[in-house]
């Protein structure tokens, strides 16, 4: 069995309500997304996917909707009144029904990657250098 991984890069803003470290505080990270495609049981092809092709459906499903924006949760009041400043004064936002953890980015993240690419076998979130989530089935 053979997998592939190629990763994605953006930059967002969060918070994280509730949490009773300074990430309850507005701030932001530079996300790495390492998405992971596994050739099926039984392929014998010589390539899992064009690195392009994951690299194109990564950036739509993940970049483009989330790249220089606040992800907040719906489910917040605070949090949809900062989202809704923040889009009063025209600027990005990503809403999601949940935290934003690196966490649920990850189980996100691969449920929308996999309705797209039905191979992919995990994804990591980076929120630093060295602090990842992975979700994979």
């Amino acid at each position: 069995m053979i997998t592939v991984t190629k990763t994605v890069r953006f930059d967002a803003a969060h918070v994280l309500t509730n949490h009773r470290g300074l990430c309850k505080n507005l701030h932001g990270h530079t996300y790495r997304v390492d998405v992971s495609v596994t050739q099926p049981e039984g392929d014998s092809s010589d390539m899992v996917i064009d690195f392009k092709d994951l690299k194109r459906i990564a950036t739509e499903v993940v970049c483009e909707r989330f790249d220089h924006a606040f992800i907040y949760n719906t489910d917040s009041e605070g949090e949809r009144e900062i989202a809704a400043v923040v889009e009063r004064y025209g600027m990005r936002t990503a809403p999601i029904p949940f935290r934003s953890t690196a966490e649920n980015l990850a189980k996100l993240f691969h449920g929308e990657l996999k309705a797209r690419i039905p191979g992919v076998s995990s994804v990591r979130v980076w929120e630093t250098a060295d602090s990842c989530a992975e979700y994979r089935e």
